[in-house]
C-alpha cells in the first residue's frame, strides 16, 4: 500500500478493504448520529491565534499519561474484537510502540493481553464491570501478572443499543452457515478474504481477555451479555476496584463536572471525558465541549484526557490547549489498521504527529506544554458545563 495523506483518505481506504457490515461497524453511532457528528464537527469551530515570526526551529511533542512517558499526547483507545485485520491488536500495539505512544487494550479485544504487552509494554488494560467482583478482580490480576501499565474502566456505554439508519448484521461466530450467509459481502472484498486465508484463519469472535481462569474465552455476544445483565457499578464499586489494582486508574466516560469531582475522590489517576465516540446516549453534546468545564473543576486535581472525535493533528492541539493531557483515539486508527495493517495505523499515528507539529509551529511553540486557551479561539456557547452546581 502506498502513504496516505489524511485520516479521510485512511476512512476511504478501509471502506473500499472491508465487506459492508464490518465497515459499518467501525462508523457506530447510536440512533440518530447527533453525539457522533457533534463530536467531530466541535472541532472546526475552533480556530487558532498564529503567530507570523521568531517561530520555534524544533518542537517538543513528547508527554507523560499514568505514569508512561508517550512521544506525543495520543493515546490507542481500547476497542473490542479487531475483525478488520487478522492481526488486530497485536498490530496495533506494534504500531504504537513504534511510534511511541501507549496502547488501550479492550477486555473485548480479539488478542490475549499477554501477547499485546509483548508487543507494546505501555498497554493499559480496559475493564468493564461486568460479573461478580471475585470474576473482575480475576481479570485485573491477570493484566497485573502480564505487566499492563495501568487500568482504564469505561462507563460511557450502557444506554443505547439502536441506531436509526439500521445496525449491521453481527454473527456471535464465524462458522459455515455464518460463512454462507456473508459470503457475497466478502468476496466482494477480495483483499480483505485474501489475508485471511494468507493467515490460515477466519474471524474469530471471542475475547480471551474475558475467559473464566482455565476455562474457554467465550464469544463476543457471551461476554456482552454478561455485561448487560451486571448491575452497573456504584462509586463505591469503583472505589473499591482502584484500591485493588493500587496503580494508575483511569476512569472513560466522565461528561460533568460533578462526576469528575467524583472521580478524583475516589482516587483516580485520570480521567477520559468522553461519550464512547457517540455510540451511547444520543443527544450528549460533543467531549470536546464538556471539557473546557471539567478542566476548570479538576483539571488540577488528576490528569484529564479527552475522547472522540479526533482527525487531525490540530485536533489533538486544541484539546490540549483547552486543558487536556492527551487525547484518545479509536476509528482513527481502526481505519488505519484496515487499510493496511500496522503500517496503516503507523500512517495514521504520523498524519496525527505531522499535523500536532504543524500545528505548534504556527503557535509560536516550542513545547506542547507551552499551549494554553489563548491559543484557541472558542465561539460564544461553545462550551457546555455539564454537572455544574447552580446550573
Amino acid at each position: 500500500m502506498t502513504w496516505f495523506e489524511s485520516v479521510a483518505e485512511a476512512q476511504r481506504r478501509a471502506q473500499k478493504q472491508l465487506p459492508k457490515s464490518v465497515y459499518l461497524a467501525l462508523l457506530a453511532g447510536a440512533e440518530k448520529g447527533l453525539t457522533l457528528k457533534d463530536n467531530v464537527d466541535a472541532f472546526g469551530e475552533l480556530g487558532f491565534a498564529p503567530h507570523m515570526a521568531a517561530l520555534s526551529a524544533e518542537r517538543d511533542l513528547s508527554t507523560s499519561v499514568m505514569g508512561q512517558s508517550i512521544a506525543m499526547p495520543v493515546l490507542i483507545s481500547p476497542t473490542g474484537v479487531q475483525a478488520v485485520h487478522p492481526d488486530g491488536e497485536v498490530a496495533v500495539a506494534r504500531a504504537a510502540a513504534a511510534r511511541g505512544v501507549g496502547m488501550g487494550l479492550s477486555s473485548f479485544a480479539s488478542k490475549p493481553i499477554e501477547e499485546v504487552v509483548a508487543a507494546n509494554p505501555q498497554t493499559f488494560f480496559q475493564v468493564y464491570w461486568c460479573g461478580s467482583r471475585d470474576a473482575i478482580l480475576a481479570r485485573v490480576e491477570r493484566a497485573r501478572n502480564a505487566g499492563a501499565a495501568g487500568l482504564i474502566v469505561t462507563l460511557d456505554w450502557s444506554f443505547v443499543h439502536s441506531r436509526d439508519w439500521g445496525s449491521p448484521s453481527i454473527p456471535d461466530a464465524v462458522d459455515l452457515k455464518t460463512m454462507v450467509t456473508f459470503a457475497p459481502e466478502v468476496l466482494s472484498r477480495p483483499r480483505y478474504a485474501m489475508q485471511w486465508a494468507r493467515a490460515r484463519r477466519r474471524p474469530d469472535l471471542t475475547v480471551p481477555n474475558m475467559a473464566t481462569p482455565g476455562g474457554e474465552p467465550p464469544t463476543f455476544f457471551g461476554a456482552y451479555g454478561e455485561w448487560m445483565g451486571t448491575a452497573p457499578p456504584s462509586w463505591e464499586d469503583l472505589q473499591w476496584l482502584r484500591e485493588q489494582w493500587g496503580g494508575p486508574f483511569m476512569l472513560k466516560g466522565i461528561m460533568r463536572t460533578d462526576d469528575a469531582r467524583r472521580a478524583v475522590d475516589i482516587g483516580a489517576s485520570a480521567i477520559s471525558v468522553s461519550n464512547h465516540g457517540g455510540n451511547n446516549l444520543d443527544g450528549t453534546p460533543a467531549s470536546i465541549r464538556a471539557l473546557p468545564g471539567i478542566v476548570d473543576a479538576v483539571g488540577d486535581d488528576v490528569e484529564v484526557l479527552l475522547d472522540g472525535g479526533i482527525r487531525r493533528g490540530s485536533d489533538v492541539v486544541k484539546a490540549v490547549a483547552l486543558g487536556a493531557r492527551a487525547v484518545m483515539i479509536g476509528r482513527a486508527y481502526l481505519w488505519g489498521l484496515a487499510a493496511d495493517g500496522q503500517a496503516g495505523v503507523e500512517n495514521v499515528l504520523d498524519v496525527l504527529r505531522n499535523g500536532i507539529d504543524s500545528a505548534l509551529l504556527g503557535l509560536g511553540h516550542s513545547s506542547v506544554k507551552e499551549l494554553s486557551r489563548d491559543d484557541v479561539l472558542v465561539p460564544e456557547g461553545f462550551a457546555r458545563g455539564l454537572g455544574v452546581p447552580g446550573r
